[in-house]
C-alpha cells in the first residue's frame, strides 16, 4: 500500500462537473493498493495515519494528531502510485491491485478510518478532479 498524505486546509473532489466530496482542515490521502495488500495492511496504515502528529501545537511544533485537532480526511483511490516507468515510455501498473481486489480493500479502508475521524471519499475508478490547498506544505509518502 502506498499513500501520499497531504496536510490541507481544504480539499474537494469533482466528478463530471459535480462536487462529490469536500473537507476542511485535515488530510488528503491518495491511496494506492498493491496486489499483495490485505485487511491487515489496511489496519496497519490506519493506525499510523490516526497517530501521526502533523499539526502544530501552541509552540509551533508538529505535535498534534488529526483527532486532537478535530480534522477530517478525504481519500482518493490512486492506482497510478504503482506506475512502473523503468522500461519504455508507457507506464505499467501490474503491481496495482485489480478492481475486484482493490474495491473491497478501499471500502474497508474507508470504514475503518471512519472509526477515528470524519471521512469523505472520491469515487473509485472515476475520472476525478482533485482540488486542495496544501497546508505547510506538508506532504509525505507512506508505504505499508
Amino acid at each position: 500500500m502506498k499513500i501520499i498524505l497531504q496536510r490541507v486546509t481544504k480539499a474537494s473532489v469533482t466528478v463530471n462537473k459535480q462536487e462529490v466530496s469536500r473537507i476542511g482542515r485535515g488530510y488528503l490521502l491518495l491511496l494506492g493498493i498493491h496486489h499483495a495488500d490485505t485487511e491487515d495492511t489496511v489496519k496497519t496504515a490506519i493506525e499510523k495515519i490516526a497517530k501521526l502528529r502533523l499539526f502544530s501545537d501552541e509552540d509551533g511544533k508538529m505535535n498534534l494528531d488529526i483527532q486532537t485537532v478535530s480534522g477530517e480526511i478525504l481519500v482518493v483511490s490512486q492506482f497510478t502510485l504503482y506506475a512502473n516507468t523503468q522500461k519504455g515510455n508507457r507506464p505499467s501498473f501490474i503491481e496495482a491491485a485489480r478492481p475486484e481486489q482493490a474495491i473491497p480493500l478501499y471500502d474497508f479502508f474507508l470504514k475503518e478510518l471512519a472509526k477515528f475521524v470524519p471521512v469523505q471519499a472520491g469515487i473509485f475508478g472515476a475520472d476525478m478532479q482533485v482540488e486542495l490547498i496544501n497546508d505547510g506544505p506538508v506532504t509525505m509518502q507512506l508505504e505499508f
